[in-house]
């Protein structure tokens, strides 16, 4: 349990600061929500500035300079907003509050400019809109939304559940797949350490047996031979490939390349055809449950879809649905949604509850995603564990059968 210290406004309009212990951030935004606070700051205390008696100065925080904005950092500037919004603070107070309390000093300069621009008379959608590379077509339109329709807490609000889902969905996939590239890190330091210091041991050994020395040791010989004399060169051709890889699918046609490629790989390309239909669904279903028209809802929803050939099929839905077309008929030209999803999508039509089905979706296939990804690894796993074992006992077999041709010849 760690030990958090916060600041909140009371709903006199009156501040207030304190400490609580919480297993997490989440848990300790709630203990100050029960206790009828708006916070505007929360820190973990090893993460407050203190002075030389350990005391907390008010107001003093530390600030990471040149530190990136991530998206966890816009997901807590929207639910702070979202929450003093909904306490009565009024919108340019709030961005003041967070400005000064923000952490990081790119993110400090990035809310002190939306403060200074709605201080000067502009929507909040439009000082959005100056940093659209930061916060998005998805959120800027919610944000626009919010304001004609007199809800932006309510928005803000959404948005927030969206992102930290979207950042729950992602993180899910990240943390599935730490495993398997350790094992496979495992395997090439286990082949490389073998090949370089274990098998040179025993060269002095095959040295008086020349082309007696079976097959498999000689080869194995060699290869140690060819690692511990040009590692060095190996690493420069792994880097300049990495480096080569990196710039071609970095452009257009690269990145359309490898997302088809990927698309076409068995069970690795239909998880990834659910995780973007998930994304897109997602989105979808808030932008609409936001007040954006469904065919905006449609263009912005689609390019949140990070695989291009996919999103190329979704970019046709808006024109189809601008002519007259419905929306379930629009999906089933992509090829993309099951039939299941295509039927929650007509029935949303049918009912007026597409926003809601559409959640409803991203939901299932989030949860379809989530147990393909652990099928896949129960596969990957055993197949990179044998992969390892049979790496090592080869070299350790070559090994033996040159021991073993050694002490036939001494016989």
């Amino acid at each position: 349990m760690s030990e958090f210290r916060y600041r909140a406004v009371r709903g006199d309009g009156s501040f207030t600061e304190g400490r609580l212990s919480a297993d997490s951030r989440s848990a300790a935004l709630a203990q100050i929500e029960r206790m009828r606070l708006t916070p505007i700051d929360l820190l973990e205390a090893g993460d407050i500035a203190t002075g030389g008696s350990g005391a907390v100065p008010a107001g003093r925080v530390r600030r990471l300079g040149g530190s990136r904005i991530r998206a966890v950092d816009i997901e807590d500037l929207t639910r702070s907003l979202s929450v003093m919004l909904r306490s009565g603070v009024p919108l340019d107070r709030a961005l003041k509050l967070i400005a000064g309390m923000a952490q990081k000093e790119q993110m400090a300069l990035v809310v002190g400019d939306l403060h200074a621009a709605v201080k000067g008379g502009k929507s909040f959608s439009a000082a959005l809109g100056a940093h659209r590379a930061l916060f998005g077509d998805f959120y800027i339109n919610m944000v626009r939304a919010g304001e004609a329709g007199g809800q932006l807490a309510d928005v803000l609000t959404r948005v927030g559940e969206h992102l930290e889902r979207f950042r729950q969905l992602r993180e899910g996939v990240v943390s599935a797949m730490i495993y398997p590239m350790i094992l496979v890190v495992v395997a090439l330091l286990s082949v490389f350490l073998l090949l370089t210091f274990v098998v040179p041991q025993f060269e002095s050994l095959f040295e008086d047996m020349g082309d007696a020395l079976p097959l498999p040791t000689a080869i194995i010989v060699a290869a140690g031979h060819f690692l511990g004399d040009w590692w060095w060169l190996l690493a420069l051709l792994v880097a300049w490939l990495v480096w080569g890889w990196r710039r071609y699918v970095h452009t257009d046609r690269g990145r359309h390349w490898k997302d088809r490629k990927l698309l076409a790989l068995p069970l690795i390309g239909d998880l990834i055809r659910k995780y973007e239909v998930t994304r897109f669904s997602r989105s979808m279903g808030t932008l609409l449950g936001g007040g954006v028209s469904i065919v905006q809802a449609v263009r912005i929803a689609a390019q949140t879809v990070a695989n291009s050939p996919l999103r190329q099929a979704l970019e046709g839905v808006a024109p189809f649905i601008k002519k007259g077309g419905r929306m379930a008929d629009a999906l089933t030209e992509t090829g993309l949604f099951t039939p299941l999803a295509l039927n929650m999508v007509r029935l949303g039509e049918e009912t007026g509850r597409l926003d809601t089905m559409l959640l409803e979706l991203a939901r299932v296939h989030d949860a379809e995603v989530q147990a393909g990804i652990k099928r896949a690894l129960t596969l990957i796993e055993p197949i990179l564990i044998l992969t390892l074992g049979v790496l090592i006992a080869a070299i350790i077999v070559s090994i033996l059968l040159g021991i073993l041709s050694v002490n036939d010849l001494a016989a």
